[in-house]
């Protein structure tokens, strides 16, 4: 069976209805349009429970169809551009990458417009990186409001439109939603979809400029509408030098499914991936064998693998480059083996990750995927009868990891987001940290060596420091500090294994587990109050935690 992901599927979705909204003024529906809205909603989200693997994973049945009687109770006083906003937002609460409208931001056939500049949201805010040169004065410049609104309650209303596993694709694709005139108009940011103004700052000072919306086809090379790769339309100002020379690796060639390029300074292979699919002149099998016959004829000390572009395709086509990495011993070493994540990689480059994790030495580095590890997929598309808008939801569940496995994301290793900063002046800080990189002892021995010298303050200075700095934002450190709470408890040190599992619970508050750790520790030292304190916190953070429940029951007992 094929494992070809909806992100490779071509998909038409929206028609432009008769019910066409012009000028900012909204044409009256007849009763016979409203009907078929109606229907049209009726129709979306009886197929939506038919045919998606698991509708209600996140939500109930009843939390659904009460979104779904209120739009369509709203109907009649609702313009087309409402009414399409709002069967986004109903098909977003399920919060499934694969299932969602398709085309709301690039598809030509919905007809709404665009504000002719480029926005991301970087480390340190939103910015305008690009625009039409009569908006000149607002590139590079942080947007502090749209309209009568301040970025973040911007941002809170239409982030509810986005259809995806997780909280990074709200990153990659809320800029594209702010510049979107109709969508700005129906979650009631601005009055009209019309001339709106934006605010930023540059430098000390505020400037407010009024952008006016355009149509046609807007700034895009990618697809399937799953975000933007920098995108800008020929002529716009771009805050940073584009010039080839300037333009780092990850910005050269966003469009080119799979590249790579030897930087022979620092004997580092770089190979960018950024579709999951065949090119019509060479495979991703043949590809393959030219990047490690490569490896096997020149002296490589670094093998980077850059996936922040990738939102997927065929996951099967993944094999050859995971296979050719398992087989080079000279580059899979920790420390050599890189992969460089974020907001984009997504499907079936997920997959790769997953297969990178379970069966590589790599270091991931970067941002959160866009991909639950385990997740719904293969969307088959429902087409509404009246409009046309294409609906996509997921018919498959892909397990790669172990069922137990809920996270949300893969974790980079080294967090590294990049800033405005970093894109203006053409830095690349991911592969400026791998190219400078220094492995460093794991933190639980650093602990321990502090310990075993008595030295339980430093301990604990240095277990926050470390969870402080910003490189090591997603490192999950609560198996190992539990692992060294148990050894210290084995060692009969039981003051330092509570300290030990108290960082862990100031950490980590919503595990069950770490509650359950730190009251067997209080238990065995002693001290029956907090150890009875600590297991009713575990349960109640986990009713099924039968240990903690039984040990409950004997302390209470004696």
């Amino acid at each position: 069976m094929s494992r070809i992901l909806s992100v490779s599927v071509s998909i038409v979705v929206f028609f432009v209805t008769a019910f066409a909204q012009t000028g900012g003024k909204v044409a009256r529906l007849s009763q016979s349009e409203v009907e078929k809205w109606r229907e049209d909603l009726h129709y979306m989200a009886q197929e939506m429970a038919k045919r998606h693997k698991n509708l209600f994973h996140t939500m109930t049945r009843e939390e659904f169809m009460s979104a779904v009687r209120n739009l369509d109770r709203r109907i009649p006083n609702l313009s087309r551009d409402e009414i399409i906003v709002g069967v986004a937002r109903i098909v977003a609460m399920v919060h499934d990458g694969h299932t969602g409208v398709r085309g709301l931001l690039y598809g030509s056939h919905i007809g709404f417009q665009y504000y002719p500049i480029g926005l991301y949201l970087f480390q340190d805010g939103l910015f305008v990186y690009a625009a039409d040169p009569q908006y000149a004065g607002l590139v590079g410049g942080r947007v502090i409001a749209i309209g009568n609104h301040t970025t973040e309650q911007a941002i809170a209303k239409v982030k509810s439109l986005v259809f995806r596993d997780n909280e990074m694709t709200i990153k990659e694709r809320v800029p594209l939603l702010l510049t979107t005139p109709e969508v700005l108009h129906a979650v009631g940011i601005i009055d009209k979809a019309g001339t709106t103004t934006f605010v930023v700052k540059q430098r000390d000072k505020q400037v407010r400029v009024d952008v006016k919306p355009v149509k046609g086809p807007r700034p895009s090379n990618d697809n399937w509408a799953l975000g933007q790769r920098f995108s800008r339309l020929p002529g716009w100002i771009d805050v940073r030098d584009t010039a080839l020379a300037a333009t780092p690796l990850w910005l050269r060639q966003p469009d080119n499914y799979f590249w790579f390029k030897y930087l022979e300074g620092s004997r580092t292979l770089y190979v960018q991936y950024n579709d999951v699919a065949n090119k019509a002149d060479e495979t991703v099998a043949d590809f393959a064998k030219r990047v490690f016959a490569f490896v096997d004829a020149h002296p490589v000390d670094r093998f980077v693998i850059d996936l922040r572009w990738n939102t997927g395709g065929n996951n099967y086509l993944n094999k050859p480059l995971l296979l050719g990495i398992i087989k080079s011993p000279k580059i899979d070493q920790r420390g050599k083996l890189f992969a460089i994540i974020g907001r984009r990689t997504f499907s079936a480059a997920q997959n790769l990750v997953n297969d990178l994790q379970k069966y590589t030495n790599v270091l991931f580095v970067g941002e959160p995927t866009a991909s639950n590890p385990n997740f719904y997929g293969d969307a088959a598309t429902i087409v509404l009868p009246n409009s046309a808008i294409n609906v996509g939801v997921s018919t498959l569940w892909w397990q790669d990891l172990d069922p137990r496995i809920t996270r949300s994301w893969t974790a980079p290793d080294i967090a590294v987001e990049i800033a405005s900063e970093d894109y203006k002046s053409n830095n690349d800080p991911a592969m400026k940290l791998i190219l400078n990189y220094v492995p460093k002892p794991d933190i639980t021995d650093l602990l321990m060596q502090a310990l075993s010298a008595d030295q339980l303050a430093d301990a604990i200075r240095l277990y926050r420091s470390f969870k402080t700095e910003r490189i090591n934002a997603y490192v999950d450190t609560e198996a190992r500090m539990n692992n060294l709470g148990y050894r210290l408890i084995r060692m009969k040190r039981f003051e330092q294994a509570i300290e030990i599992f108290r960082l862990n619970v100031e950490s980590y508050p919503e595990s069950s587990n770490a509650y359950d750790s730190l009251a067997e520790a209080y238990m065995l030292n002693g001290n029956k109050e907090l150890a009875i304190k600590n297991y009713e916190i575990s349960l109640r953070l986990n009713s099924r935690n039968s240990s903690a429940a039984e040990m409950l029951r004997k302390l209470e007992a004696r």
